[in-house]
């Protein structure tokens, strides 16, 4: 499949649903805690990414600037968030995607939204468009997933989706890889266009012609991640460090790794159900 037809598909990704019950629980509170809807929102790619969609549209005349929850939940109502939870809730895909294992993947990319966010901090970017960034990079594997599932089953049975050299092997294999889907999708949906770069060059943030910064601290995110997925011994780490990528922000091994969240979440052999 081209990537142009992956695209132009129309996707439900799936949503945790322990959050999703927890989300409609306390939107039927009266009134509802904002608090508590924004830290459950922020915990699920999917229904950050929905929510950054409908923010996005034309109907907010705020298109292509929102790139954070905070300033998504500032423009909705309360009855749209529950509509979206709703929707959420009913999703067909809500329990499987083929080939992805969703503990695993829920963990992962709000591991990646904790490091991504603290990384910004340290070298002075936007700090909540970094989590928002981190946390829905791999929406664009859920989609490969989704939408091409017998030929992403050949590729996973050779490499782990969460493997280091994941993104390379999808584009020998494909032409193309998670990035430039999760990137593309982004454009569709008018995410502001540091996001979109962000998400399109993150596994190869000099491709860009104009260096995006935020591209680079997912990068080192996703690496810091994915090497804890693999258990990546220190000797493995030293070896696997993207040291262009650290040095364009500033940032050696030791500083990244010290900016690891202090409340990792644990492995899925140890992970209560979501």
């Amino acid at each position: 499949m081209e990537l142009k037809a992956l695209l132009a598909m129309q996707f439900a990704l799936p949503s945790i649903p322990k959050v999703v019950a927890l989300l409609l629980s306390e939107l039927g509170r009266e009134p509802a805690d904002l608090l508590k809807i924004t830290q459950l929102v922020s915990s699920d790619p999917a229904l950050t990414t929905r929510l950054l969609q409908i923010a996005n549209t034309d109907a907010f005349g705020m298109a292509g600037q929102i790139s954070s929850l905070s300033e998504a939940l500032a423009l909705l109502s309360m009855n749209q968030v529950k509509s979206m939870a709703l929707e959420a809730a009913s999703g067909a895909t809500l329990k499987a995607v083929p080939g992805i294992h969703l503990q695993q993947f829920w963990r992962y990319s709000l591991n990646v939204a904790k490091l991504a966010r603290s990384l910004a901090g340290v070298v002075r970017l936007n700090q909540q468009a970094a989590y928002t960034c981190g946390l829905i990079h791999a929406i664009g594997e859920l989609a490969i997933h989704i939408g091409m599932p017998q030929q992403v089953a050949l590729l996973d049975s050779v490499i782990p989706t969460l493997d280091l050299a994941r993104a390379n092997a999808e584009r020998q294999s494909f032409g193309f890889c998670y990035a430039q889907v999760g990137s593309g999708l982004a454009a569709r949906w008018q995410f502001p266009q540091p996001m979109v770069d962000a998400l399109e060059y993150q596994y190869a943030p000099f491709d860009n012609n104009a260096y995006e910064p935020l591209a680079g601290v997912i990068h080192l995110a996703t690496w810091r991640i994915r090497a804890k997925e693999a258990g990546l011994s220190d000797r493995g780490l030293a070896v696997t460090f993207p040291g262009a990528v650290g040095e364009m922000l500033g940032l050696d091994i030791d500083m990244v790794l010290q900016q690891d969240p202090f409340d990792w979440l644990v492995p899925v052999s140890a992970h209560a159900p979501l």
